[in-house]
């Protein structure tokens, strides 16, 4: 099992942008999308397997923004306690694209190998995001529901 934090604001994963170079179209992220994963990437090379994951993997992802500012305290309290919780944009499944990309060839070979994927957003004055991955094992792959 792998588990590491990246400390600060989450960001999600924007829409790719185009550009024309030569008479040819190049996508590329945005800005600030391609630093969000530059830095997920260089906490998670400090969490690194020997050898890169392989197999099917479980990926646990909690996204924590920040509280809004025009929060009262009374409302405050409840988000830093989890009984409020984020239901605004974006997405959660656009925090944890970024993420996933950032792991590639840092501690698993490709993100094709996440076959269970828990995500959730919550509230807090320390905003992160916590990322813990397990590799399955043969008996939880057969599991039936």
């Amino acid at each position: 099992m792998i588990q590491f934090t990246v400390y600060g604001e989450p960001v999600a994963q924007g829409r790719p942008r185009a550009t024309t170079y030569n008479g040819r179209v190049k996508m590329y992220d945005p800005d600030k999308s391609r630093d969000f994963k530059k830095y997920v990437r260089l906490v998670a090379s400090q969490h690194r397997p020997s050898q890169l994951l392989e197999g099917p993997l479980q990926l646990f992802v909690r996204v924590y923004k920040p509280s809004l500012k025009s929060f009262s305290k009374k409302k405050r309290a409840a988000a830093e306690s989890g009984q409020l919780r984020p239901t605004t944009k974006p997405d959660v499944d656009n925090y944890v694209k970024g993420v996933k990309d950032a792991c590639n060839q840092v501690i698993w070979k490709d993100d094709s190998q996440v076959v269970e994927l828990y995500v959730s957003k919550w509230y807090s004055e320390n905003p992160r995001v916590e990322v813990m991955v397990k590799p399955m094992d043969i008996q939880q792959l057969n599991l039936s529901i």
